[in-house]
């Protein structure tokens, strides 16, 4: 395949990843808004496992991590992931026209704030050239440091008085480090099958060890953000973004020998990114949205259809659905 279709066939994997993505985050959103965070215990989880629209949205996010792998080997770093950054653009309306209401000029604000942060930190945080995976025990010592940081930023230790919102963005945090981690461990572990992991060669319960951390670590990410969707989809869904890459690239800068790029300039741009990245999550959080939001569950509609009845989950009553600020452009209603 010539390197012009390779980049078209690039773009379009990339576009349906982030459509999957999207679709994804907003029927969990959907579901997190049928719970209140009082049964956020066993109880939640098992009502999660029974309905067949959560399993829909593992399903439409394990189709977008398909879709991406596959984008990125016909396609550069440097185009994937940008585009990856599409899905909180997709989502945003998407969820909007599901909660019948419309995307605010706040949000849409937000929204671009946070994508021009975080194609500015994919920019400049990559590798100029493909790094080394880490070592067993580099391994074992990174995914035992974020088990920890997940658990506090779970517990909402980290996120003081915040309230709900504190809370859903501690989640969001944990579930894109979560993530980020998974993908640097299935980079060791693709290295130990390939017999090309630094140090000596492991055994075949060390590399099972491997696939039970990064297996651990993807289900983690997937159920924290299903309870940070709890307090609303955009500002969650843009920290999760944002969190994601951050976590891979500190692990590539302190472990992997990598380096901001263009190096002094580099760290500084990353600086900057990160402040643009985090007016646009702050923007989101006064979106108008809601612990409702853009997740939010209405009487007459359901995800993919089916439909998630005004009674909530479980008999658990739904949250109500924020009305629209006046000033709202772009997406209309539903119906």
């Amino acid at each position: 395949m010539n390197p012009a279709a390779g980049t078209a066939v690039a773009v379009l994997l990339s576009l349906v990843s982030a459509a999957g993505y999207a679709l994804a985050a907003v029927a969990q959103a959907r579901l997190a808004a049928a719970s209140s965070a009082a049964s956020g215990g066993r109880g939640a989880l098992r009502a999660l496992l029974a309905r067949g629209q959560w399993w829909w949205a593992v399903g439409l996010n394990a189709a977008g991590a398909l879709a991406h792998v596959a984008a990125l080997h016909y396609g550069p770093l440097t185009l994937v992931q940008p585009l990856g950054a599409l899905t909180l653009v997709a989502a945003l309306p998407l969820g909007a026209y599901c909660a019948r209401r419309r995307v605010t000029r706040t949000e849409w604000r937000g929204a671009l704030w946070t994508l021009a942060g975080l194609v500015g930190l994919v920019a400049v945080t990559g590798p100029a050239a493909p790094g080394e995976a880490l070592s067993l025990r580099e391994s074992l010592v990174v995914a035992a440091a974020t088990a920890l940081l997940i658990a506090a930023l779970a517990s909402g230790r980290l996120q003081g008085s915040g309230g709900r919102t504190g809370r859903g963005l501690g989640h969001a945090t944990a579930s894109g480090i979560a993530s980020g981690v998974a993908s640097a461990l299935t980079q060791t572990l693709t290295a130990a099958l390939a017999r090309d992991l630094p140090g000596t060669e492991p055994t075949w319960w060390q590399t099972a060890l491997l696939a039970v951390l990064i297996s651990g670590f993807a289900t983690g990410g997937l159920l924290l953000s299903q309870a940070a969707y709890r307090g609303g989809l955009a500002a969650p869904l843009a920290v999760v973004n944002l969190s994601n890459p951050a976590a891979a690239a500190v692990i590539g800068v302190a472990l992997l020998g990598e380096t901001f790029r263009a190096g002094a300039w580099g760290w500084l741009a990353a600086a900057g990114a990160s402040l643009v990245a985090a007016r646009g999550v702050v923007l989101l959080t006064r979106g108008g949205g809601g612990a409702g939001g853009a997740g939010a569950v209405v009487e007459t509609g359901g995800v993919a259809g089916g439909g998630v009845a005004a009674g909530g989950v479980g008999g658990v009553p739904t949250a109500r659905i924020a009305a629209p600020e006046a000033e709202a452009v772009g997406v209309p209603l539903a119906g």
